[in-house]
């Protein structure tokens, strides 16, 4: 349940205060496990100046804040438990610290590992992501800082990871996705050139997803923030990259990072969630494919890195997806030989 109190005011009745490192997490932000008045909760502090994700996703207002402050996790579909019960803001600047307060679902969660989850729990994370879209469908950013697709875009762009670089001790992730990076021209000069052409020119992909349908987005759809009630009602956590974009995003999102742990191909995947939308009242007949191949581009100007590391029938279909995409979609990228 959300309280209206405010996080130091409940802290005041904490107990049995523990720290803990998630081993999945990606953050550096601080974690603890805490009780108050008898019920379990997990408190998550960050920074600008400590988390690197934030940096990296242009975030220094604190999103997850903005769009509690605006209500909008109050609109989030039953079927979704966000978990988070208070918010609170202390400090200014990069040195601002946002505290969040969430119920300990942890019993419920996904996993850690490469397991393959059972199609029913598959199924029902793909129907709630479509009932989320469809919940906020025509979904514009009147909070103001939220996520843009430019910035999705340049998630691990080459500003962003060299600069993370620098610091005194680079996040893993920044350390895999340099090495991705220089590994993709060997393993695929085609998705190579794509993120470089991308990059130095956005708004070849921001530009026509603008003209298909918007919702809101959660911007991280993978197991490691995902899990499932006993009765079905799905689990998301770590609101981090909200914003205005293509339902698809999302998908790409899930479909990429999750790759090993999904019960049914990608080609499935994305026919059962086309179909969740038109079952939850969207007609997709004039976007769909249009939007779907943008995204898919998208998400490897995104990610080429991550499929770099790893096997050769991933990547592969990765770069034949996309170069299917720009061949249907006409998109100009006029410098690529490939």
């Amino acid at each position: 349940m959300v309280t209206t109190q405010p996080v130091t005011e409940m802290l005041l009745r904490a107990s049995a205060r523990e720290t803990v490192r998630p081993d999945d997490g990606k953050s550096t932000s601080t974690f603890e496990r805490l009780s108050i008045d008898g019920q379990r909760y997990f408190l998550k502090r960050l920074s600008p100046a400590t988390d690197w994700i934030m940096r990296v996703t242009g975030d220094r207002v604190h999103r997850p804040y903005r769009i509690w402050q605006a209500g909008i996790m109050d609109r989030i579909p039953s079927c979704i438990d966000h978990a988070v019960v208070a918010m609170e803001i202390a400090g200014v600047g990069d040195d601002a610290t946002l505290s969040i307060l969430m119920r300990d679902v942890g019993s419920h969660l996904v996993p850690e590992g490469d397991g393959v989850v059972t199609l029913a729990q598959h199924a029902g994370f793909i129907d709630h992501l479509a009932q989320l879209s469809a919940s906020f469908w025509g979904f514009e950013d009147t909070v103001g800082d939220l996520t843009t697709m430019e910035e999705r875009l340049r998630f691990f762009d080459a500003t962003n990871v060299a600069r993370e670089l620098a610091v005194m001790d680079p996040p893993g992730v920044i350390v895999a996705a340099d090495t991705g990076w220089r590994k993709l021209p060997k393993r695929s000069a085609f998705l190579n050139e794509v993120a470089e052409l991308v990059w130095r020119q956005p708004m070849t992909l921001t530009e026509p997803l603008s003209a298909t349908p918007r919702t809101f987005l959660h911007g991280d759809w993978k197991m490691g923030n995902l899990g499932s009630h006993p009765g079905g009602r799905t689990i998301l956590l770590d609101w981090a990259y909200p914003g205005s974009g293509p339902a698809c995003w999302d998908l790409c999102w899930y479909v990429a990072l999750n790759r090993a742990r999904l019960p049914e191909s990608k080609e499935a995947t994305i026919e059962r969630f086309r179909a969740d939308l038109e079952r939850h009242g969207l007609d997709t007949a004039d976007w769909f494919e249009r939007q779907l191949d943008l995204c898919s581009i998208a998400i490897m100007v995104t990610f080429g890195w991550e499929k770099a590391l790893g096997d050769e029938s991933e990547l592969r279909w990765w770069e034949q997806q996309v170069g299917r995409a720009i061949r249907r979609q006409s998109v100009d990228l006029p410098q690529l030989t490939a």
